[in-house]
């Protein structure tokens, strides 16, 4: 079953150039994508209301704030059952050094993307938080020489 929520071009164009400017005025999105301001408004109301849009941010620089050291870290579990996974999701939700988490499939179970300081504070971070962590058996660490691409933009 297909659960996606049918949009047509004109959604799309707002969800593009929302991705690209979330700060852009109602009136200015309205004028690029050739509707009135109120009914641009209730395109965003049902777009937010549906989730395509999940929020608002801003893009900050890693440098300028001490993290410009992007490390990703495969972690292996010790066993691989419910409620390891469910230990292990639920202390990753509570780190706040985690940026992101993934469970995969292939040669070990989750995949942590991090920021820190430096590689000192990255040995402070696998060992107070990431080998703190329920289950974890092993871990791989990949530091990050050069960013070559970075976004968080969606093709629409």
């Amino acid at each position: 079953m297909n659960s996606e929520i049918p949009i047509d071009r004109i959604d799309r164009r707002i969800l593009s150039i929302l991705q690209m400017d979330g700060r852009i005025t109602t009136t200015d999105l309205a004028e690029r994508v050739g509707l009135s301001a109120t009914a641009v408004s209730e395109r965003l109301k049902r777009l937010t209301r549906d989730g395509f849009v999940r929020g608002y941010g801003a893009r900050l620089d890693p440098q300028k704030l001490g993290r410009g050291l992007l490390v990703f870290v495969e972690v292996m579990l010790d066993r691989t059952s419910p409620d390891v996974f469910d230990a292990f999701a639920a202390a990753v939700a509570r780190a706040p050094e985690v940026m992101e988490c993934h469970m995969v499939a292939g040669g070990f179970d989750y995949l942590i993307k991090s920021r820190v300081r430096d590689m000192a504070a990255y040995r402070h971070f696998l060992a107070d938080v990431i080998l703190a962590l329920p289950g974890v058996r092993e871990t791989r660490t990949y530091a990050v020489m050069e960013e070559v691409k970075a976004t968080d933009m969606l093709p629409i």
